[in-house]
């Protein structure tokens, strides 16, 4: 059976939680799963990127199956014990396997470095903003109701992870980074 797009449910400004709880459209719950989402559209697009670069990174979609994983916790009515695929440590340790593999290719980060240089640098950096954004939610959202504090943390590493892939990106398009100067 399809799904049909439109279900004219949250034509009100609420919408519902996997579970049966309908919010307003505005909730930081809401806020928190839409970044998310967010975030794996604008990965989507890194993805696409890396691969017509010939970068291709294989566990970007590993990442991006993570964030549906991610976004379907903070989806759930936090009142009801539902089973959703969850964040774990093993996920937070591989990308810093990940993180530690990219920085014996990479210089040592001596100075701050501006977000540019190519489509591919850029595009890392957005993820990484979108990332950053994300945990802010989450953090938030934690502060009303009890998040997994591994969320929190898969989100602060990813957003690590996303700085030194663009990092990882420059090294490999062989692209000097552009430093950040300071006020002159």
């Amino acid at each position: 059976m399809a799904f049909k797009i439109y279900t004219k449910t949250g034509d009100s400004g609420k919408t519902g939680l996997f579970g049966g709880a309908r919010i307003p459209k505005h909730h930081l719950r809401i806020e928190a799963y839409g970044t998310v989402d967010e975030l794996n559209a604008h990965l989507g697009y890194l993805v696409d990127l890396s691969e017509q670069h010939d970068c291709s990174v294989p566990h970007l979609e590993f990442v991006q199956n993570e964030l549906f994983n991610l976004g379907s916790v903070l989806a759930s009515d936090p009142a009801k014990e539902l089973v959703v695929p969850n964040i774990e440590e093993k996920h937070i340790n591989k990308l810093e396997t990940e993180i530690d593999a990219y920085d014996e290719l990479i210089k040592p980060l001596k100075n701050f470095i501006l977000p540019s240089g190519h489509l591919l640098i850029s595009s890392a950096h957005i993820c990484r903003t979108v990332c950053r954004r994300a945990e802010r939610l989450v953090v938030a959202l934690n502060d009303t109701e009890t998040c997994n504090p591994l969320l929190i943390m898969y989100l602060n590493r990813l957003s690590d992870y996303f700085f030194t892939l663009s990092r990882y990106y420059a090294h490999k398009l062989n692209i000097d980074e552009k430093e950040w100067k300071g006020l002159r």
